[in-house]
C-alpha cells in the first residue's frame, strides 16, 4: 500500500485565519531558498517540519495544540541574534521559562546520548539552558509574530552562511 503523501494545502486549511498571513510569510521564505517541507498527521491537525536544503536539518515546526498554533524554532544560532531574544515580550519570556531545562547542560545523565545538546543563552538576568525541542516552542500570535519572524529570518541566515 503506498504512503499516503499530505500537502502543504492540508496544513494550511487548519491555519486559524488570524494566523494563515504570518505562516505564507514563513512558508514563502523558506520555500523560496529550497528548504525541504515535510507535513505528517498528528493527534491536533498537522506537522509542518522545514528542513535546510544542504545539511537537512530542521529549522523549524509549526504544530497544533489545543490552545492554537505553535512553531518550534531550532534556534542553534540563538546566541548570534541576542539583540532579539532581549526584545522579546514577557509572555515569550514566561513560555521559555515553563519550557524544560536540557539535562545534558546541567550536567546531568538523564538525557538520551544521541540527543543534541540544548540551547544556553540569558534574557536579562534569566539564565536559560532549555531542551531545544520545547525552549523555542511558541505561540503563533499577534504579538508574537514580528519577533518570531525575525529569529527565524535571523536563524536562517546563519544556517545559510554555512
Amino acid at each position: 500500500m503506498p504512503k499516503s503523501t499530505f500537502q502543504y494545502s492540508d496544513f494550511f486549511l487548519e491555519v486559524p485565519d488570524n494566523n494563515k498571513d504570518f505562516v505564507t510569510e514563513i512558508h514563502d521564505l523558506l520555500t523560496n531558498d529550497n528548504y525541504k517541507l515535510k507535513i505528517e498527521p498528528k493527534a491536533i491537525g498537522y506537522m509542518a517540519t522545514y528542513a535546510h536544503p544542504k545539511t537537512k536539518h530542521s529549522i523549524l515546526n509549526f504544530v497544533f495544540r489545543k490552545n492554537g498554533l505553535y512553531i518550534r524554532l531550532y534556534g542553534a544560532n540563538c546566541n548570534s541574534y541576542q539583540d532579539v531574544l532581549d526584545r522579546l515580550p514577557q509572555s515569550m519570556i514566561t513560555q521559555m521559562q515553563k519550557a524544560g531545562d536540557c539535562p545534558r547542560l546541567l550536567g546531568q545523565e538523564k538525557c538520551n546520548s544521541r540527543c543534541a545538546q540544548g540551547y544556553d543563552f540569558k534574557i536579562d538576568d534569566i539564565h536559560f539552558q532549555k531542551c531545544r525541542i520545547v525552549c523555542f516552542l511558541l505561540l503563533v500570535d499577534d504579538e508574537s509574530t514580528p519577533f518570531l519572524l525575525e529569529m527565524v529570518k535571523r536563524e536562517k541566515q546563519e544556517r545559510d552562511a554555512v
